[in-house]
């Protein structure tokens, strides 16, 4: 399902059902530190209900399976949800194709709801509310993220400037390491009771960082099949010149926690 946001590259549709079968190859590529950030906060753990939303391919429902809550998780996109379940084969997580702004799940149904690379997408007037129904009393908002630096790590920079010769209106360049943007209409409802940003290192190959690139909401996402094969054409050869067989690119972590008044 296409999203169009005026906010997000020129208004410009995406829509990360395109890219479903890559997004699972390329996209599972939190290190440790990621999930363990989350652990300390003592959260998504044994004893808990968790509703992800916007989970994508489920990496973070998968990932953190093993610490015993009982995980649930949605997307808008039925082509990432199908993948989520494939992915997911074995593990007792509910994954449903439904938008972030209405829900069906009763009121006060989970413990924590975490929202990871997701959260700009949201109309928040209507997550804010929806949340807040949805979590226990005291329960938790948990927000993630996770980019690379291109200002600080030269490759991201080179491919980075080629998305954007492509996709001049793509706003997701230019990150830098900052706390996640709350907006003000979860003030009332919430408290932010903890945030945090870290620098991470990830390692890719040429192939895995291609396919990393290719998924963005700038190539995969929105352009048309010839101009995405012109692109990756074009980013193999320039990461042949620039980067050797495996290498670190530098990326920063980001967390809140929002507590339910």
């Amino acid at each position: 399902m296409g999203i169009v946001n005026g906010n997000i590259d020129g208004g410009k549709e995406f829509d990360w059902g395109r890219t479903s079968a890559e997004y699972a190859r390329f996209r599972d590529i939190y290190p440790q530190e990621f999930y363990e950030k989350i652990v300390r906060r003592k959260l998504c753990v044994k004893g808990q209900d968790v509703l992800d939303v916007g989970t994508g391919t489920g990496v973070l429902p998968r990932h953190m399976y093993r610490y015993g809550a009982k995980w649930t998780g949605t997307d808008i996109s039925e082509n990432q949800i199908q993948q989520a379940k494939s992915l997911s084969d074995g593990m007792k997580i509910d994954y449903r194709t439904l938008p972030a702004e209405s829900m069906d799940f009763p009121d006060r149904s989970f413990d924590v709801i975490t929202a990871c690379q997701c959260f700009c997408y949201f109309n928040h007037e209507r997550t804010a509310l929806e949340f807040r129904r949805m979590l226990k009393p005291g329960g938790s908002v948990l927000v993630l993220y996770m980019a690379w630096l291109p200002f600080e790590d030269e490759i991201a920079k080179a491919s980075e400037k080629l998305v954007l010769k492509y996709s001049p209106g793509w706003s997701g360049a230019g990150e830098t390491m900052r706390p996640i943007s709350i907006p003000g209409c979860y003030d009332e409802m919430f408290e932010l009771v903890y945030h945090e940003e870290y620098p991470l290192k990830v390692r890719f190959t040429r192939g895995s960082w291609n396919g990393r690139i290719k998924t963005c909401r700038g190539i995969g996402a929105s352009l048309a099949e010839e101009k995405i094969a012109q692109w990756e054409q074009e980013h193999m050869k320039l990461l042949v010149e620039i980067a050797p067989a495996e290498f670190d690119v530098l990326h920063y972590g980001a967390i809140v926690e929002l507590k339910r008044k």
